[in-house]
């Protein structure tokens, strides 16, 4: 369904730094340079993408208000991996790790925010 989701950033090479340490956390790696100085990830080329980019126009990266990319984990363990990392790297705290919702074997979510701001979301559905 979805092919690949993007954020803008201001600081392209700390933020390069993030994501590659980040995301290696659910095995993706980059998988090309962007034109804008940004980068691609993914667990592989078959698989939906992201992109951390300059904004095509030139104009500075905002995060948007209401807009939040989500990435898939394998396990809450890996959420709350992608958690700590996302903090131990300069990101900042939306949500700790924990069951959201009446299931106790339903979403798992953890939410944070990169250096330009953007928020992002770890998640699992069903038990550990």
């Amino acid at each position: 369904m979805i092919g690949n989701a993007m954020v803008g950033s201001n600081k392209l090479t700390e933020a390069k730094a993030f994501y590659d340490e980040l995301l290696a956390v659910v095995g993706a790696k980059p998988m090309m340079d962007h034109h804008s100085g940004g980068r691609i990830y993914a667990v592989a080329p078959d698989k939906p993408m992201f992109g951390v980019l300059g904004p095509h126009n030139g104009e500075p990266a905002t995060a948007g208000n209401g807009t939040m990319v989500s990435f898939q984990a394998d396990s809450r363990e890996q959420v709350d991996q992608l958690h700590a990392k996302a903090i131990e790297l300069g990101g900042t705290d939306e949500g700790a790790p924990g069951i959201r919702g009446d299931n106790p074997d339903g979403f798992y979510g953890a939410y944070f925010r990169d250096l330009d701001g953007n928020k992002l979301c770890a998640y699992r559905f069903g038990p550990a």
